[in-house]
C-alpha cells in the first residue's frame, strides 16, 4: 500500500510561540524562510508573497518544526520518545505522520524507518509531507503557479510564466556545479516533485535499517513524481536499498529515479526520461 500524501486537518495549526522563523524575508516573488534546520523557498507567481495564505504556510512550517523536532526537549516527538507524552495525547498530524511512516516501512520492506539508530525520528517523512501540505494550502487559496524548495527537495505546480516551465536541475554528486539532468512537469501533470538522497553534502548519514550500517552503494539517487510526500520517503528508502532499489522503484506507482554510483556510473528507471532530460554522463563519456 502506498501511503497517502495529504493530511487532515487541511493545514497545521499556527505555532504556539510568538516568535517566527529566524530568517523570513521576501525577495521578488520569493518568500525565504529558515526552518527545520534548512532553508525553505516559496516562489509564488500568482499570489503576493506577503499574502495571508503564504503567512499561514510559514506559520505552519514553524509549528511543524516545533512539534516534530528531535532536538527540542519540549517537542511532541521528543516527549513521545522519552515517554512523557502518549501517542493519543499528540496532535492529529503527529499520529498521521507516524502512520505514514509505518506504511512506508511496509511498502519498502523495512528500508524506510522512523527509528533510525533505534530512536524515534520521523524526519525522513516530515519535510516532504510539510511541503506538500503547504502546496495544497496554496492551491486552495487560489495559487496555481508556485514552486517550493526545501533543502534540495522540490514541489512545483503550474508554470513560472506564460510559455515557460519549472526546470529542476539534478546535480553531479561529485561536482555540485555540473548538471546531470533537468526535470520538468509533463504535459499530463501540472505538478512535479523531486527529492534527492546522497552523501555529497553530509557524507554517509543514511542508515540502511535492514543491515544496520550506513548505506554506501549509491552516491546519490533522485526520485521524481507528482507528490513530494511519496517522492521524499522513496528517495530515502531507495538510497538505503542501494542497487536493489531499481526493480523496487520500477514497481512503485507514481515515481521514477536517476541514480549515480560512487564510481560515476549511473542508471535510471524505465520512465525517468519521460520526466527529465539527461544532459551529462557522470563519467564525462
Amino acid at each position: 500500500m502506498i501511503p497517502p500524501t495529504t493530511s487532515p486537518p487541511a493545514s497545521p495549526p499556527a505555532p504556539a510561540r510568538a516568535s517566527g522563523p529566524p530568517v523570513d524575508r521576501i525577495q521578488g516573488t520569493r518568500r525565504i524562510v529558515e526552518v527545520m534546520g534548512t532553508v525553505f523557498t516559496l516562489d509564488v507567481r500568482d499570489l503576493d508573497p506577503a499574502a495571508a495564505a503564504v503567512d499561514e504556510v510559514v506559520a505552519g512550517w514553524q509549528w511543524v518544526d516545533d512539534t516534530f523536532s528531535t532536538y527540542r526537549p519540549d517537542s511532541q516527538i521528543t516527549r513521545l520518545a522519552n515517554g512523557s507524552l502518549l501517542l493519543d495525547e499528540c496532535a492529529p498530524e503527529v499520529r498521521h505522520v507516524l502512520d505514514l511512516c509505518q506504511q512506508a516501512a511496509t511498502a519498502s520492506g523495512g528500508y524506510f524507518t522512523d527509528h533510525p539508530g533505534g530512536r524515534l525520528d520521523p524526519s525522513g517523512m516530515v519535510k516532504g509531507w510539510s511541503v506538500e501540505v503547504a502546496s495544497n494550502l496554496l492551491l486552495r487559496a487560489g495559487s496555481e503557479h508556485h514552486c517550493i524548495t526545501a533543502g534540495g527537495d522540490v514541489q512545483c505546480v503550474g508554470v513560472p510564466g506564460p510559455g515557460d516551465a519549472w526546470r529542476i536541475g539534478i546535480v553531479d554528486p561529485s561536482d555540485r556545479h555540473r548538471l546531470l539532468a533537468v526535470a520538468s512537469p509533463s504535459a499530463q501533470h501540472a505538478r512535479l516533485a523531486v527529492a534527492t538522497s546522497g552523501t555529497a553534502e553530509r557524507g554517509p548519514h543514511i542508515i540502511d535499517p535492514v543491515a544496520g550500517t550506513f548505506a554506501s552503494e549509491l552516491a546519490s539517487i533522485t526520485v521524481v513524481g507528482t507528490d513530494l510526500t511519496l517522492v521524499d520517503w522513496a528517495a530515502t528508502a531507495a538510497f538505503a536499498m542501494g542497487h536493489n532499489s531499481r526493480p523496487w522503484l520500477d514497481g512503485l506507482d507514481g515515481v521514477d529515479a536517476y541514480a549515480v554510483t560512487p564510481d560515476g556510473e549511473y542508471w535510471c528507471t524505465d520512465g525517468f526520461e519521460a520526466l527529465a532530460q539527461i544532459l551529462t554522463d557522470p563519467l564525462g563519456r
